[in-house]
């Protein structure tokens, strides 16, 4: 997969390098969750049978993040991690508009006429629910009635699970209500952090249970303050682990600020800089302030038995 960054108005010479009959699938696609995959996979299909490139189209930074509105509070996949999981699906190519105040101001007109037509789209596949342009005052329909029937067009109906539309705004929902299973239910897959270890206070070496202090790569949304059984993939080794998000009340007053640590079951080599994508699998339990040292290491050694329990159950 080639990743292409845009700036609205397309230079001459990005048209000239990147204008081809492709298949494009567009959208925000923040989680790419069960429903963009559907999306995303109707463009991969339509591409094959066509004998075209299929592509993605998505906007970064987040338009919530641009405008400072809405509930926006970070990523469920940043750049990195959507490219990765695009290249893993099979697209072709991926083409990350740059969203900025000024863009935001672009015209549904201006956005058909001076970026979709230029570079060649033949068919634009968008979910039921797409809104594009100024004040989003463009709807999927419009795509085709502003090209002047120059696209085609593939509206996707939404993907329901027990009647349900999964939406990118509830997983965030269920994410800081630590039910990260059902989080993983509209994924596809669990939901993925990565971010590099660095030094933390070594207070878990001397508790007997040494953690990794994750530093995250991006602004992830992070789940509810709480204990995790988690997978980290290190190396493209999968490592079983527990994690736990927060303040550690225990040691620190007025700490706003969560921290992520994790530590791996039968790992004892050095982490120190080196890079983690960790899986969230399970939600064990609130973070708590304990009344001793005594205490704290009974729990996290409760912690890590039910871990291994839900992991291998998970298995």
């Amino acid at each position: 997969m080639e990743t292409i960054h845009l700036t609205y108005p397309l230079t001459a010479e990005t048209i000239a390098d990147t204008a081809r009959p492709q298949i494009l699938a567009i959208g925000q696609f923040d989680g790419l969750h069960l429903g963009h995959a559907s999306v995303i996979e109707t463009a991969i299909r339509l591409a094959a049978e066509a004998g075209l490139p299929s592509a993605v189209m998505s906007f970064h930074p987040h338009p919530k993040e641009v405008m400072k509105k809405g509930d926006y509070e970070g990523y469920l996949t940043p750049p990195e991690e959507k490219e990765r999981i695009l290249r893993g699906m099979g697209v072709d190519y991926l083409y990350v508009v740059e969203f900025n105040d000024a863009f935001s101001r672009v015209s549904p007109l201006n956005f058909v006429c001076g970026m979709l037509l230029p570079l060649q789209i033949q068919t634009a596949v968008v979910g039921f629910d797409f809104r594009f342009g100024y004040r989003g005052e463009g709807h999927a329909s419009m795509l085709r009635e502003l090209s002047e029937d120059s696209l085609e067009l593939n509206i996707v109906p939404p993907f329901l699970i027990e009647g349900e539309k999964v939406s990118s705004s509830d997983i965030r929902k269920a994410l800081q209500e630590g039910n990260v299973r059902l989080v993983e239910r509209w994924l596809g897959r669990p939901y993925a952090m990565k971010g590099t270890v660095m030094h933390g206070e070594k207070r878990g070496r001397k508790l007997g249970f040494p953690t990794a202090n994750l530093q995250l790569d991006e602004h992830f949304v992070l789940p509810a303050k709480g204990v995790y059984a988690v997978r980290a993939n290190y190396g493209g080794t999968a490592l079983s682990g527990v994690m736990n998000v927060g303040v550690k009340p225990t040691f620190h007053d007025n700490v706003s600020r969560p921290s992520l640590e994790v530590h791996l079951f039968d790992f004892n080599g050095q982490l120190y800089g080196e890079s983690l994508l960790v899986e969230v699998i399970d939600f064990i339990r609130e973070e708590r302030k304990f009344n001793g040292i005594d205490e704290l290491i009974a729990q996290i050694t409760r912690d890590a038995e039910t871990a291994k329990q839900l992991l291998s159950s998970s298995d």
